[in-house]
C-alpha cells in the first residue's frame, strides 16, 4: 500500500495547494480581473493571436510544458533514491514551478503578449533584454535538438509508436478547419479523435510498426533520418497558423494523454492495494553510496538541475508568455493555466517516480522480435519465477555494468532510464487487464507525444525570440518569420548531429548542460517577476525566495561541472556554451542589481502602440 499512500498523498498536497496558495496569488498578488482586455483580442490576427476557450488552452499549454522533462529528470534522479525527488517534486512544484510559470503568464497578458525577455527591457535595462534573449536563443537550440532526438529514440527502439504520433497530424488540421472555420463544436471532433489515435495505437502495436533500416555504418542512421524528417514538421508547425495544427493538436494530444494518465492512475492503485507493486521493497528511499556510481554528480546541487520540468523550469517561461498568452481568454483563466498545469505537471512527475521505482520492481520487461513485430514479456529467474522488487530495480539503476565490472554516471544511458518509465508504467498497465505488448505502446506514445508537443511548441517560441532579437539588435531579416524559423532549425539540426561521437549523439552530449541552463532560464524569469512586482510596491518575497534558490543551485552545478568535469576531460563544446551562459547570467544579475533602487515604487514606461490594458490599472492599483 506505499506506493499508493506515496500517491494519494501527493494528489491531495496538489489539490489543497490549488485551492489555497495558487487562489491568493490569483486574487491577491496579481490581483487577476476578469474585465482586463488580453492579448487575444486587443493584438488578434487569427495567426498567433487568437483568443481560445479554457480547456483547449490548457491541453496545449499542459501538453507543451511537460514534453519529456517530467519523465526524462525523475527517471534520472530516482538513482539517489525517491523520496529526495518525490520531495522536490511536490514542494518544488507547488511553491517555486507553480510561482514561476504563473508570473510569466501573467506578466505577458499584461504586455500585449510579449515574452518574458522582451518584457525584462523594460523591466530591467534595455540591456536585460538583450542578454535574455540570447540566454533564450541557446537554451531553446539546446531544447531543439535534445528533445528532437528524444523523439527519434523513442520511435527507434518503440516502433509501435510512430503510426499515433504521426496520424495525429492530419487529423489536428482537419479539427482546426471544422472548429476555426466551419464554426463546428468541439465534443465530436474531440472524441473522433480520441478513437483514431488510440485505434493507431492499437494498430502500431499489433499490424503497423514503422520502422526505418539500420544503417549503422553511414551517416542517416534511424535515429538521424527521424530527426530531420521532425525537425522539418517543426517548421511547418512554426510558421503555420496556431488554430490550423499546434494548436489542435496539443487539443487532441492532450484527451489522449490523459486517458493513458487515468489508465495509470488506476493500474497503480490496482497494483498497491494487490500487493504486485511495492515502492518501498523495490527501490531505497534514499541510496546509500555504494549504491551509486563513484563519479556521479552530488546530490546537491543536482537533483534541482536534473528533475526540472516536474518541479520548476526555465522552458516554461517561454510556454506561458510565447504563446499561451496569447491565446488566453480571459485574464482568469491565468490560475487554472499557468498554476494548474504546473501542479498536474508534478502529478506526472509523481506518477514517473513510481512507475521507474514500483512499476520497475514488478518485473524488468524484455523486448524480442517475432517477424518484426515485438513482443513482450518479463525476465524470468532460473526458477521460471518473475524478477521482481530490488533485483528487477537494479537491473535498470544500477552501480556497475552488465559484466559485474565497477560502471560509472556515463553508464547509465538516457534510452535506458526512458525505457524504465515506459516498462515501470507497463506493468500497471498490465494489472488492469491489458496485454503487456497494448500497455507498452499506450506507454510509448505517451512518452514521444508529449515529446512532440515540446519540440513544435518550442520551435515557434524560437522563431518568437530569434525575431525579438533580430529586432533588438536591428538585423532584419531575423524578423522574418521563415527566415528565423530556418535558422532555428538549422541550428538544432547542426547541434543534434554535427555535435558527438557519431550522428545523432550531439543531443545527448549536450544533456548535462540542458539542466542547468533550463533552471538558469527560471530564475532569470523570476528576477523579472521580482521587478514586475517591485515597480508596483507588491510583497515580492513569495517570488524573491525562489529566485534565489533558482539562480543559485543551477550556477552552483554547472560550475561544478565546468571545474571538475569538462574542463579536465577536455568537452569543449560544453565548456564554451556553460561559461557563455553563466557569464549572460551574471550579466544580468548585474544589471538587476544596479538598476534595483531606482526602480522601486516606478512603474515601468508603457508599450508603445495600442492603448494600455485594463488589466494594468487594475493591478496598480
Amino acid at each position: 500500500m506505499s506506493t499508493l499512500i506515496v500517491a494519494l498523498a501527493s494528489m491531495i498536497g496538489f489539490v489543497v495547494a490549488y485551492n489555497t496558495y495558487g487562489r491568493w496569488l490569483a486574487r491577491r498578488l496579481f490581483q487577476l480581473s476578469p474585465e482586463a482586455v488580453v492579448p487575444s483580442h486587443e493584438l488578434r490576427d487569427d495567426v498567433d493571436f487568437v483568443p481560445t476557450r479554457r480547456s483547449v488552452i490548457f491541453g496545449h499549454h499542459f501538453t507543451s510544458i511537460a514534453g519529456t522533462g517530467p519523465i526524462v529528470g525523475p527517471a534520472l534522479a530516482v538513482f539517489w533514491g525517491w523520496l529526495p525527488a518525490l520531495l522536490w517534486v511536490v514542494l518544488g512544484s507547488i511553491l517555486i514551478g507553480g510561482v514561476h510559470d504563473m508570473a510569466a503568464l501573467v506578466i505577458s497578458l499584461r504586455n500585449k503578449g510579449q515574452t518574458i525577455g522582451e518584457v525584462a527591457g523594460r523591466l530591467i535595462t534595455p540591456r536585460a533584454k538583450v542578454l535574455f534573449l540570447a540566454v533564450l536563443a541557446l537554451a531553446l537550440s539546446v531544447v531543439l535538438a535534445v528533445f528532437g532526438l528524444v523523439i527519434a529514440i523513442i520511435f527507434a527502439i518503440y516502433p509501435e509508436s510512430v503510426l499515433s504520433v504521426w496520424i495525429a497530424m492530419p487529423v489536428a488540421v482537419g479539427i482546426g478547419i471544422w472548429v476555426y472555420k466551419k464554426g463546428g463544436g468541439l465534443l465530436g471532433p474531440s472524441v473522433f479523435g480520441l478513437v483514431v489515435l488510440y485505434g493507431a495505437v492499437y494498430f502500431g502495436a499489433y499490424y503497423m510498426p514503422i520502422s526505418l533500416p539500420e544503417n549503422s555504418t553511414g551517416f542517416f542512421t534511424p535515429v538521424v533520418v527521424w530527426t530531420l524528417i521532425l525537425l522539418v514538421y517543426a517548421f511547418a508547425a512554426s510558421v503555420l497558423p496556431v488554430w490550423l495544427l499546434l494548436q489542435p493538436r496539443d487539443y487532441i494530444n492532450s484527451h489522449q494523454l490523459y486517458v493513458a494518465l487515468a489508465l495509470l492512475v488506476i493500474g497503480l492503485g490496482v497494483a498497491s492495494v494487490s500487493g504486485s507493486a511495492d515502492l518501498m521493497a523495490s527501490a531505497p528511499a534514499i541510496a546509500k553510496a555504494e549504491n551509486v556510481p563513484a563519479d556521479a554528480p552530488p546530490i546537491l546541487p543536482f537533483l534541482f538541475i536534473t528533475i526540472a520540468c516536474g518541479a520548476c523550469s526555465g522552458f516554461h517561461c517561454l510556454v506561458s508568455s510565447g504563446t499561451t498568452s496569447k491565446q488566453i481568454n480571459c485574464e482568469t483563466d491565468a490560475q487554472a493555466v499557468g498554476y494548474g498545469a504546473m501542479l498536474l505537471e508534478g502529478a506526472l512527475a509523481v506518477l514517473v517516480i513510481l512507475a521507474c521505482c514500483a512499476g520497475v520492481g514488478m518485473g524488468r520487461v524484455e523486448r524480442t522480435e517475432v517477424n518484426g513485430i515485438g513482443e513482450y514479456a518479463n525476465v524470468l529467474a532460473a526458477d521460471g519465477t518473475v524478477v521482481t522488487g530490488n533485483a528487477a530495480w537494479k537491473m535498470y539503476y544500477r552501480a556497475t555494468k552488465a559484466d559485474g565490472t565497477p560502471g560509472g554516471w556515463a553508464d547509465h544511458k538516457l534510452p535506458q532510464k526512458l525505457a524504465a518509465f515506459i516498462d515501470g508504467g507497463a506493468n500497471f498497465l498490465a494489472t488492469i487487464g491489458l496485454p503487456l505488448k497494448m500497455a507498452v505502446a499506450i506507454m510509448a506514445v505517451l512518452v514521444a507525444s508529449f515529446a512532440a508537443t515540446t519540440l513544435d511548441t518550442a520551435t515557434r517560441l524560437q522563431r518568437y525570440v530569434l525575431q525579438e532579437l533580430g529586432e533588438s539588435v536591428h538585423v532584419k531579416p531575423m524578423t522574418n518569420k521563415f527566415i528565423a524559423t530556418g535558422i532555428a532549425v538549422a541550428v538544432a539540426a547542426v547541434i543534434a548531429l554535427g555535435v558527438g561521437d557519431k550522428p545523432g549523439t550531439g543531443g545527448m552530449v549536450l544533456w548535462p548542460l540542458f539542466g542547468a541552463t533550463n533552471q538558469l532560464l527560471a530564475g532569470l524569469a523570476l528576477m523579472v517577476a521580482v521587478f514586475y512586482l517591485a515597480r508596483r510596491s507588491k510583497p515580492f518575497a513569495f517570488v524573491a525566495i525562489p529566485m534565489v534558490i533558482m539562480l543559485v543551485m543551477p550556477a552552483w552545478g554547472m560550475t561544478y561541472d565546468l571545474v571538475y568535469n569538462w574542463i579536465p576531460q577536455e568537452k569543449w563544446t560544453l565548456t564554451l556554451f556553460g561559461f557563455g551562459i553563466l557569464g549572460l547570467q551574471a550579466w544580468m544579475v548585474l544589471e538587476g542589481v544596479l538598476m534595483w533602487q531606482r526602480c522601486r515604487g516606478v512603474l515601468e514606461a508603457p508599450i508603445a502602440g495600442p492603448a494600455s490594458s485594463t488589466s494594468e490599472s487594475a493591478a496598480a492599483s
